[in-house]
């Protein structure tokens, strides 16, 4: 199979509703029951059945593909003829693009694909006006800061490596789990500014 702009990656259901103990047991998790439920646990990682061969990827056969939680609304994407092979658009233009990351299966490493940078969360200061009055916030803050976690192209072209913090525009901070670990997948052109960059 060749394809041109898409992905094809292999899913066995497209939310994760059960859980399984340490004694192997598997659970049902109805995840209907929180407002957000069913939107954390889309499954967003499979393995790589084809690569586009428009597109140089550096993905191949086999590699995990993480992608935005789109691809399996309402469905998902089916390839067509195919049960389990869903399509995941991959487009250089970042807008375009739910391809968002891969794990190559030769050496484990993640890298991000076109126009989009991985970030650990950081501990944000809470500014403190007086050491006698408690500020009290009803809202939680929404984070606008991160630590890039894997390198890319697109982050050395702006002078920004792994372990450097920058900061996005606020409502950025979309999660993704990658390995069990949560990151943000922020577009690269949100991207702000960066806090003392490490010097290479």
């Amino acid at each position: 199979m060749r394809t041109y702009n898409y992905f094809v990656v292999e899913l066995e259901k497209l939310i994760n509703d059960t859980i399984v103990t340490e004694s192997g047991f598997e659970l049902y998790i109805d995840t209907k029951l929180n407002e957000n439920g069913e939107f954390e646990n889309r499954v967003t990682e499979g393995p790589v059945v084809c690569s586009p061969f428009k597109i140089d990827t550096g993905v191949e056969p086999g590699d995990t593909l993480y992608f935005h939680h789109l691809v399996v609304m309402q469905g998902g994407q089916v390839l067509t003829g195919d049960d389990n092979h869903y399509i995941v658009k991959c487009s250089k233009e970042a807008l375009s693009n739910q391809a968002i990351a891969y794990k190559s299966q030769k050496d484990g490493v993640i890298r991000p694909l076109f126009g989009w940078s991985l970030l650990e969360p950081v501990e944000e200061e809470e500014e403190s006006l007086s050491e006698l009055i408690e500020t009290v916030t009803l809202r939680e803050k929404l984070p606008t800061s991160g630590r890039v976690a894997f390198a890319s192209e697109e982050l050395d072209e702006l002078g920004v490596g792994v372990g450097d913090v920058v900061g996005f525009k606020e409502n950025r901070d979309y999660r993704i789990k990658i390995d069990g670990k949560e990151y943000y997948r922020t577009r690269t052109e949100d991207l702000l500014y960066v806090e003392n960059p490490i010097e290479s």
